[in-house]
């Protein structure tokens, strides 16, 4: 059996992978739904409120192409300086890109019961707070 950082690493890169490949219709990428969902949920967030709230799904480089992408797409604009907010357009198109992301996660989940699913959550979730605490080695 490989270990689990085997299994992290091809998960993220097949979630990536996939994900990309299931929004390539809409211009968007993981990473730049990740950003959309970001604004949606706080209008009028600033761009390091965005950085901060996606700072473990990628690194500032990656994520400030993205909001870049995003604004130049028309899905969000500025409403005042350093500050996001969706477009009337980016939201219709936020919505019509959500039955992607539903199917993408019915293909991910596919044979994978809701209890299983918490569980491996629940486990992962556990793990990185041992880590990030410092008792992996004590």
């Amino acid at each position: 059996m490989k270990p689990i950082g085997y299994w992290l690493n091809r998960t993220d890169k097949a979630l990536t992978r996939c994900m990309d490949e299931m929004l390539e219709e809409f211009g968007l990428t993981r990473v730049g739904w990740q950003v959309l969902n970001a604004v949606d949920a706080a209008p009028e967030t600033t761009d390091a409120d965005v950085l901060s709230t996606l700072a473990a799904n990628a690194d500032v480089a990656v994520l400030t192409v993205a909001i870049e992408s995003v604004l130049a797409d028309g899905w969000v604009f500025r409403c005042a300086p350093g500050r996001l907010a969706l477009t009337s357009d980016g939201r219709r198109r936020l919505a019509a890109a959500v039955e992607r992301v539903d199917a993408f996660r019915e293909l991910c989940t596919a044979g994978i019961s809701p209890e299983e699913y918490r569980t491996t959550v629940l486990v992962l979730e556990r793990m990185t707070h041992n880590l990030e605490a410092g008792t992996a080695g004590a």
